[in-house]
């Protein structure tokens, strides 16, 4: 197996190369507006740095989400893109359970990112490996009651730590595709079945059409 993982569905562009028995090597670089720059040349260096080419990959692994729409869209349009060209499986994982994959916690959790427009992207689980929630979007403060005290990890849980009072601050913040990585190779190992490579965006884009415009006809 040589398994190439990706994820965009937060700041974080972050890819990884996977052997089956470990991590070979993998970049990642914060920027929420950059996305479609950074992804690719973060592919080449992983691959550059393993000493292994595109070609020699057997499976992909993305992160489908939940994340904003822009973002969440270029990994899901490259890794498909990759599988066809390679006529590889490309598989899907939530992407917050790269983040709580990462967190080692053995205890139960939360994991919760930026949304934005003041909102989180989050989901309880019952240790690192095991999700207990679907993942969903909220107001924090609509949450404060379910997550007081209660471990948390994730930008989101940094951001309004007066909601997450259990935030870990030495926890992960971004997803990771070293752990992605790690948890499909782990669960593809179980015979377990992956996600579809289809983003989760639980809300709609920012960008709409416009709503009763004027059409304009010719005379």
């Amino acid at each position: 197996m040589l398994l190439l993982a990706l994820d965009t569905a937060t700041p974080a562009v972050t890819v990884a190369l996977h052997d089956g028995s470990r991590v070979l090597a993998a970049a990642g670089e914060v920027d929420a507006r950059r996305h479609g720059e950074l992804l690719l040349p973060a592919v080449d260096r992983v691959l550059a740095e393993a000493g292994r080419k595109l070609a020699e990959v057997t499976d992909l692994v993305v992160g489908v989400g939940p994340g904003p729409y822009t973002g969440l869209r270029v990994g899901l349009v490259t890794a498909a893109t990759f599988g066809a060209a390679l006529d590889v499986p490309v598989h899907g994982l939530c992407s917050l359970d790269g983040i709580a994959y990462a967190s080692g916690l053995t205890e139960p959790f939360v994991v919760a990112t930026d949304a934005r427009r003041k909102e989180v992207y989050w989901a309880r689980y019952g240790d690192a490996q095991t999700r207990l929630t679907e993942p969903a979007v909220d107001r924090p403060a609509d949450l404060a009651d379910q997550v007081a005290g209660v471990p948390a990890v994730g930008a989101g849980a940094l951001l309004y730590d007066t909601v997450f009072t259990g935030v870990r601050r030495d926890g992960p913040e971004h997803q990771s595709a070293a752990a992605l990585a790690g948890l499909a190779v782990r669960k593809l190992a179980a015979g377990e079945e992956l996600l579809p490579p289809r983003p989760l965006y639980l809300r709609r884009p920012d960008a709409q059409v416009p709503a009763n415009y004027k059409v304009v006809t010719p005379k």
